[in-house]
């Protein structure tokens, strides 16, 4: 009798089992990771702008990842918005602390209001396997400055020892967020609306 319980609880357990050790949770690595932000100008004397490169390196969230079922994969992500810092190669001190000042300030992220950008992921898609790895769409909620919209965007993926990267582009319109492109001298130089995001996550799988 204890041969049979034992190999039906086995049974109706192998399923949970199996999904266990598909499905693996993985944590962000925040030393590895990084999210770069370009920022481009234009108008009737865009010479005498130039153009911004901001970034952060406080990239923080979750992964839970099937290999098996990459559609069934979760993604959560967020960082602070005090921790995007100017980059801006080849400018002043003086310059870069300007635009850092006017890009924490109200009129643009307004990082007293709202201190974090967020992601969270809906659905995976187009899932194609390459060499090295997944070729996938990934779309969810992304929540800027206080509003949330659904975007998606193409994701490379690679998995080994414990690892995973993700490497992916995004272009978004700063005014769908409620942020109005900086613009000085009337609007003879401003920044465009259109900003291209690029980013690598690193992620460790979780013992």
């Amino acid at each position: 009798m204890r041969v049979v319980t034992s190999a039906l609880t086995a049974v109706l357990l192998a399923p949970l089992t199996m999904l266990a050790q598909g499905s693996q949770p993985y944590s962000v690595d925040t030393v590895q990771s990084k999210v770069e932000i370009n920022v481009y100008k234009e108008g009737l004397f865009k010479a005498f702008g130039h153009d911004h490169l901001i970034a952060t390196k406080q990239l923080a969230g979750q992964v839970q990842f099937d290999p098996e079922k990459i559609d069934q994969s979760k993604v959560r992500l967020k960082f602070p918005t005090k921790s995007i810092t100017v980059i801006d190669p080849g400018e002043s001190e003086k310059d870069r602390r300007d635009v850092q000042a006017t890009m924490e300030g109200e009129k643009v992220l307004d990082v007293a209001k709202f201190p974090e950008i967020s992601f969270t992921s809906s659905s995976v898609s187009a899932v194609k396997k390459t060499p090295g790895g997944w070729e996938l769409t990934l779309s969810g909620n992304l929540n800027l400055h206080g509003v949330e919209k659904q975007v998606s965007f193409p994701l490379r993926v690679r998995a080994e020892a414990g690892e995973l990267r993700g490497v992916g582009e995004i272009s978004l319109l700063q005014s769908d967020y409620g942020i109005t492109p900086v613009k000085v001298g009337g609007g003879a130089v401003k920044v465009k609306d259109k900003l291209k995001i690029a980013f690598i996550v690193v992620a460790q799988k979780q013992n």
